[in-house]
């Protein structure tokens, strides 16, 4: 075998280098998987994972999504994002049975490529004040503008249909994948993310800033991108009924320490749950009153231990600690509330141990003090010596200096007054008199 040269081996040496460049450097997909309401974290889950893929300069991401909704505020910073995005953007409904109601409608008509997996639906995007009270007409009629408004400004660039996508704001309807594909809302019915690839395979997608460009996904490397440890503590405690949870217990600790100072477990358990209770709620739409109402329940479980009304403060303190947790989250869908069940799981509970660990702390207030220098005071004790009016005294085992009212001689009983320093005040005991009876 002929050997080569050096200039053939520098450029074999080279084209390998570049062969292997080349397939290191190919880009992937990045996948994105929502299954929750849509939510700070949500978003800034969403927007790490575009400029992951923006840094990598991956083909596109594809984000599955199923959510009944979120909040709106959350709803326009993830769309931000995807219009922002220099990767295209693929949101995919699924899997069948899944849905992209009220704030995944927005998003899914945002996207560079939308579609659905089959058995899924969508729409029902009907702005509801949080809470979801009754608006009155001036103020139902501009939200309603507003989202429509916000619908239109993307939809139209996309290319879909404008007029059905704004009644789903407008009148609230929904659509099956069949019924959104045939009215033009999204762009491809896929069962899977490989026939879905193939489906837009060679096909030009309209880009927001009306660039053209082609996708060819078919065999790429799709990389699921994960949630961060933070971002999946914050998810779990997010959910409200978790943060009531925490904030419920974290109230009752600190009123279990505060009853009995120094025990420092209560204490401490009590600021790590409040403050991660603080740390979910600060993200999420809350009422102070709510907060007003949770905290007016351990005043009347306070006065029902105090004043024993037979249970009528201490019902009084459930049902205001179970309605501030109701109204505690002030959130569009129900999905994003603390349900009725686990209001009432931790109300009544929490109710019957606080009004027990109060009754306790009072009783133990109220008993006497037998212990140290007040303990002494009303024990009987026995003169040493003639106590005129100076002497010893015995009591508790122990020889004591006093000071009598009056002389008693020794071996007499006397009973302790008064306790000064090393020094015990007494006064004899008076025997009761024995009054004869008439037989």
């Amino acid at each position: 075998m002929k050997a080569l040269s050096g200039p053939r081996l520098r450029g074999l040496l080279a084209g390998l280098f570049l062969c292997a460049f080349a397939a290191s450097s190919s880009a992937d997909v990045l996948k994105v998987v929502v299954d929750d309401t849509i939510q700070p974290v949500t978003e800034e889950y969403i927007g790490r994972a575009l400029d992951e893929a923006a840094r990598n300069k991956d083909q596109a991401v594809l984000i599955e999504i199923s959510t009944p909704g979120g909040l709106l505020d959350s709803t326009r910073g993830i769309i931000e994002k995807i219009l922002a995005s220099p990767v295209p953007v693929i949101i995919y409904v699924a899997p069948s049975g899944a849905r992209a109601a009220s704030a995944g409608f927005f998003i899914l008509e945002s996207a560079d490529v939308a579609a659905m997996a089959p058995g899924t639906n969508t729409g029902a995007a009907h702005p509801v004040t949080l809470g979801g009270g009754k608006m009155d007409d001036v103020m139902k009629e501009k939200i309603e503008n507003d989202s429509a408004a916000f619908m239109r400004s993307f939809v139209s660039k996309r290319g879909r249909n404008v007029e059905v996508a704004e009644s789903a704001v407008r009148q609230s309807k929904s659509f099956t994948d069949q019924e959104a594909l045939a009215q033009n809302l999204i762009n491809y019915i896929a069962p899977s993310e490989e026939d879905l690839f193939k489906q837009i395979a060679a096909k030009p997608v309209k880009r927001f800033d009306g660039k053209t460009v082609t996708l060819n996904l078919v065999g790429e490397h799709v990389q699921v991108y994960s949630l961060t440890l933070k971002e999946k503590i914050l998810a779990y405690i997010m959910d409200p009924n978790v943060a009531f949870i925490l904030l419920a217990i974290g109230a009752l600790a600190l009123y279990a320490e505060f009853n009995h100072p120094g025990a420092v477990v209560p204490g401490t358990v009590g600021v790590v749950f409040i403050l991660l209770a603080a740390f979910a709620l600060n993200l999420l739409p809350v009422r102070f009153a709510a907060i007003v109402l949770i905290l007016a329940s351990f005043v009347l479980f306070a006065l029902e231990a105090k004043f024993a009304t037979h249970g009528v403060l201490g019902i009084g303190g459930i049902v205001t600690l179970t309605l501030g947790g109701l109204m505690l989250v002030d959130a569009p869908i129900p999905e994003m509330r603390v349900h009725l069940l686990t209001a009432l799981a931790v109300s009544v509970p929490i109710g019957a141990i606080t009004v027990f660990l109060m009754s306790i702390a009072l009783k133990a207030r109220a008993n006497k003090v037998v212990t140290g220098e007040q303990g002494l005071i009303g024990e009987v004790g026995m003169a040493q010596t003639e106590l005129a009016p100076v002497g010893k005294v015995f009591v508790h085992g122990e020889l004591w200096d006093a000071v009598a009212t009056a002389n008693v001689a020794a071996g007499e009983r006397v009973v302790i007054r008064k306790v000064d320093g090393l020094k015990l005040e007494v006064e004899p005991v008076t025997e009761p008199a024995h009054v004869p009876v008439a037989g």
